[in-house]
């Protein structure tokens, strides 16, 4: 067998549709993307669902079939959050993924990310880390990514069938949502009180911080309120490294991606620098990768911010931050060993006019030795689809990928 290495580039929320500050173009189509073109004139092209037609996903299950897994294995965000910063998590924690958030005095959802906070997080959840709630039920709480938070509740007796506080956008303007059983034993029903009576407290508790008394002087958000969402427990998956025998590698700042890369079994690279945000170094991006493919034969390199703009419906911000991922693809490409095989993904589309994850499918590349190209000339939405590589689901994207490496064995004699 004939082994090959391989670079994922993965632009998170890259599609969108077209849009009427951009001439009806995508913000793909808008960007000035002279790599990106370059690769898909030299490579082979097409586009890809992650799950199957019209089905929105996660930045969770879309990573987490990026990275070889099937939708069935998905464990919950909470689990993935945790991995990814490095919470000690043991046998029976619920653990749930939040925002730190801005509520009014009738818990009227003022912004769901508190102005997309990323100064003193860290302070504003100690104030509510170890908070011992009802028989012996204690929560634990670490800051993530910017906005983000892991809430950690340990004790016995306990379910992750309970539903999200969190009214998820756009619904800035609503109350956030008690949070309710999703079945009927009576673990679910306890565990929805529990979590119910936290928030009220930490309401209480961040509204007095410091912090956030300093935030509203200076004319910012205060974060005086966690929402939650995407409650589950830690599921033990044979990583995929061990699956297909072979050494991998993961370079993001987010910390969704690292905790999906780890339980695959990547090593995962991170830095401050590393933001997750249009502000985050791609130069360290790409050395990194650069030096991680020398031993490893499989790297992932994550970049967040087209997602970000998506959300915050940013068109001209998100062709901004798709140049500066072609920037970074770029000088990976410089330095590209011959032997490694360059793709190019998304986990979803995050259209501006929506400010959430839609189904429709985003475009595909791979480019590299002994690759089969076609005609497309240009990274887009729109050329994309008449690409070599038609039209295929996440889980058939990444085992062509696996492939073109030599790691997929052949069915039958």
């Amino acid at each position: 067998m004939l082994y090959r290495k391989a670079i994922v580039a993965i632009a998170d929320g890259l599609g969108d549709r077209p849009h009427p500050l951009l001439d009806n173009r995508t913000p793909l189509e808008y960007a000035k993307t002279p790599n990106l073109d370059r690769l898909a004139s030299k490579g082979i092209t097409g586009m890809m669902d992650l799950i199957s037609s019209g089905i929105p996903v996660g930045t969770d299950m879309g990573h987490l079939i990026l990275f070889g897994y099937q939708p069935h294995h998905y464990p919950g965000r909470g689990p993935i959050e945790a991995l990814g910063i490095g919470m000690d998590v043991k046998p029976g924690d619920i653990v749930l993924r939040c925002n730190f958030a801005t509520v009014d005095e009738d818990g009227i959802v003022v912004d769901r990310r508190a102005g997309r906070i990323r100064e003193n997080t860290n302070e504003i959840a100690q104030a509510i880390d170890g908070m011992e709630l009802e028989d012996g039920v204690v929560a634990y709480v670490k800051p993530a990514t910017e906005h983000r938070a892991v809430l950690i509740l340990r004790g016995n007796g306990l379910s992750d069938k309970v539903s999200d506080s969190d009214p998820k956008a756009p619904n800035d303007g609503k109350p956030y949502c008690r949070i309710k059983p999703l079945d009927t034993s009576d673990e679910a029903g306890r565990t929805a009180i529990l979590l119910n009576l936290f928030l009220k407290k930490v309401h209480a508790i961040l509204s007095a911080h410091p912090i956030n008394q300093e935030r509203i002087e200076q004319g910012k958000l205060p974060a005086n309120f966690i929402l939650t969402r995407g409650a589950g427990q830690v599921t033990q998956l044979e990583p995929i490294v061990q699956q297909l025998n072979f050494r991998g590698s993961c370079i993001a700042g987010e910390s969704t991606v690292l905790g999906v890369a780890q339980l695959a079994g990547f090593k995962t690279v991170t830095d401050i620098r590393m933001t997750g945000n249009i502000d985050t170094d791609i130069e360290l991006k790409a050395r990194l990768a650069i030096e991680e493919i020398a031993d490893n034969d499989m790297v992932y390199v994550h970049f967040k911010a087209p997602d970000i703009k998506g959300h915050d419906n940013e068109p001209f911000e998100k062709a901004r931050a798709i140049e500066l991922f072609d920037r970074m693809v770029g000088l990976i490409l410089q330095q590209l060993p011959e032997n490694v095989y360059l793709a190019l993904a998304a986990d979803h589309s995050t259209p501006c006019e929506v400010g959430e994850h839609t189904g429709e499918p985003v475009p595909v590349l791979i480019y590299g030795p002994s690759i089969r190209r076609d005609r497309v000339q240009q990274y887009n939405e729109l050329d994309c689809a008449y690409g070599g590589l038609g039209h295929l689901s996440g889980n058939e994207f990444v085992t062509t990928l696996h492939g073109l490496m030599g790691y997929v064995k052949k069915q039958g004699n």
